[in-house]
């Protein structure tokens, strides 16, 4: 990185953090906004209300009390971050893939039994069923942009039917238990009413299972391609008799299919053999495609109502499903999406939030540092390599033995952002 660039990011960042300063109806509100979220942009190992808040000689509780009862809006706060990268996607060079949306899920592990929506359940972060919170997101990626727009808890039965709970938790009567592929399609609709355009949302055989997911995207005229279950069913023809997608097509087609070579940023580009049928779903044409790993034989099936579209496009729409996993990997790490560790609700999905803003700049930033300058440029892209914004802030006083200060983590302070290097 270059010294203008180093100098230039804090006062970029500045910048962008203006952009969210009318969702704040008072001064001080705005101030613990920048705080908080140049807390999420250090590097403290923690980023939770306490260490951002001692990092920062805020008090503890004032920035609690900004989290969870301060007059403003999460809701506003997401509409400027989509605002923004709608306004950032268009300025983007024109890529063949086209902005694709990628739908997935994350989850963190909790003990105990008051974080709103925690219960046993399957995590993808242990890989097996255990006690915690899954949270539902909507990605977007065009070329070598990638961020998250969105963020919901997935609130499971067992806590809608026990709404003394969720009161104590704070969970409003409006919030009920809603599928995961629900929580989904509505993150979708509100990018698109906030100017975001999809060229085709993508997701795993977890989303691809949900019929009614695919039959709303069709409705809408909104073309995707979803990874599929093999026992997923569909029909040779509309009204015909049902089986299963290994049925219709089987390993055997796709070794004897079409070779398609797949790149990825940071692995090997890899081998699929590809085979592909017409077939209807809900009454409507589908294309279904089974795809097979010429070096692991790992099989995957795929549905899109995108029938007119080349297999290779279909297939490089499908893989960009792996950018959400980087997004989350830099979201947990570098923005602290999982760190808010209070039990009220309002603060889970204010700290969730404003994780999701951060990694806005950080994605729009990157992008910039690519070479590849918006002409709105606000010096905020897909994170990459690069690490937070760091510098030392002196311990408030009465502080100074706390190990947060004795680690020297820091938030740079708004009047000190043009020195602060990145690394």
């Amino acid at each position: 990185m270059t010294e203008q660039e180093i100098v230039g990011v804090g006062p970029a960042f500045a910048r962008y953090l203006g952009r969210y300063r009318d969702v704040f109806r008072q001064d001080r509100t705005a101030a613990h906004f920048d705080t908080y979220c140049r807390g999420l942009l250090s590097d403290l190992p923690r980023k939770s209300i306490e260490p951002i808040a001692l990092a920062s000689g805020t008090t503890v509780r004032t920035l609690q009390l900004f989290v969870t009862t301060s007059v403003w809006s999460y809701d506003e706060a997401r509409t400027r971050l989509h605002r923004f990268v709608a306004d950032t996607l268009a300025d983007l060079p024109t890529d063949p893939v086209g902005t694709v949306g990628v739908i997935d899920e994350t989850s963190s592990r909790k003990w105990g039994d008051h974080t709103p929506g925690v219960q046993r359940q399957y995590l993808g972060c242990v890989g097996k069923v255990d006690n915690g919170i899954v949270t539902v997101h909507v990605g977007v990626t065009k070329g070598t942009f990638r961020t998250l727009l969105d963020a919901d808890l997935f609130l499971p039965e067992s806590w809608d039917v026990d709404r003394a709970r969720c009161q104590a938790a704070g969970i409003p009567d409006t919030v009920r238990h809603h599928p995961k592929w629900r929580l989904a399609l509505d993150q979708l609709l509100r990018a698109n009413t906030n100017g975001i355009t999809f060229d085709g949302p993508t997701f795993d055989e977890g989303y691809g299972a949900a019929v009614p997911l695919l039959t709303v995207l069709g409705v809408m005229g909104q073309r995707f391609v979803g990874e599929i279950p093999t026992n997923f069913a569909v029909r040779d023809a509309a009204g015909g008799p049902s089986r299963r997608a290994d049925e219709r097509l089987t390993g055997g087609h796709a070794e004897r299919g079409r070779v398609y070579r797949l790149t990825r940023q940071t692995t090997r580009p890899s081998v699929w053999r590809v085979a592909t049928a017409i077939v209807w779903v809900a009454d409507r044409k589908h294309t279904l495609m089974v795809a097979r790993n010429d070096a692991t034989g790992e099989i995957k099936y795929f549905l899109t109502n995108a029938t007119a579209e080349p297999v290779a496009r279909i297939l490089a729409v499908a893989f960009r499903r792996w950018t959400v996993e980087h997004l989350f990997r830099v979201a947990k790490q570098e923005v602290g999406l999982m760190h808010y560790e209070g039990r009220d609700y309002t603060g889970l999905m204010r700290h969730r939030t404003l994780a999701v803003v951060v990694l806005g700049f950080v994605a729009a930033h990157t992008e910039r540092l690519r070479g590849e300058k918006p002409r709105r440029d606000d010096g905020a892209g897909v994170p990459g390599a690069q690490r937070p914004v760091r510098d030392p802030v002196p311990a408030a006083t009465g502080n100074r033995g706390h190990p947060t200060y004795q680690r020297r983590n820091s938030i740079p302070p708004a009047a000190k952002q043009a020195s602060h290097p990145i690394s």
